[in-house]
């Protein structure tokens, strides 16, 4: 494995855990109305820095490989998306704009392990996980955003 390559993509999630770090949930998402299936708190930093590294890891298996450009691109607009989903939400409270920012983190993760399976298909089955995760973060957005309707 490059290493050297591997701490580039693990500092854009790096980036993309920071701005997590910076826009917390606090106070504010306490008080909301949240389904009884809400994960605990806890689970949250534990489960970024498994999907971080599978990111990054996966990231790195595929930059090596011939025609891996379009592959690459889309893990980029995943992060990018990724980053701007906690200050939509935490920062600016606004539920409605972070549910549409999930929609495109979803389509993005989706067509980024797609066509990381094309080029490696343990790069491809790394991103699962990340999939899971995003479509139980939408739920869970969604069904808060419901719950807390001044909050669009």
């Amino acid at each position: 494995m490059d290493w050297l390559l591997f701490l580039t993509f693990l500092a854009a999630c790096t980036g993309a855990a920071a701005t997590g770090a910076m826009f917390e949930p606090g106070k504010w998402y306490e008080t909301l109305d949240k389904p009884r299936w809400t994960p605990p708190g806890l689970v949250f930093p534990i489960v970024w820095t498994t999907l971080y590294l599978l990111m990054a890891y996966a990231a790195t298996r595929v930059a090596v490989l011939p025609g891996s450009g379009q592959a690459l691109a889309l893990w980029a607009v995943q992060i990018a998306f990724n980053t701007l989903w906690s200050p939509v939400f935490f920062g600016l409270k606004r539920m409605r704009a972070a549910m549409v920012v999930l929609v495109v983190l979803w389509l993005a993760v989706a067509l980024t392990m797609v066509s990381f399976w094309a080029l490696d298909p343990v790069a491809g089955l790394l991103f699962i996980p990340y999939l899971v995760w995003v479509s139980i973060a939408g739920a869970l957005n969604l069904s808060v955003w419901r719950r807390n309707p001044a909050y669009a």
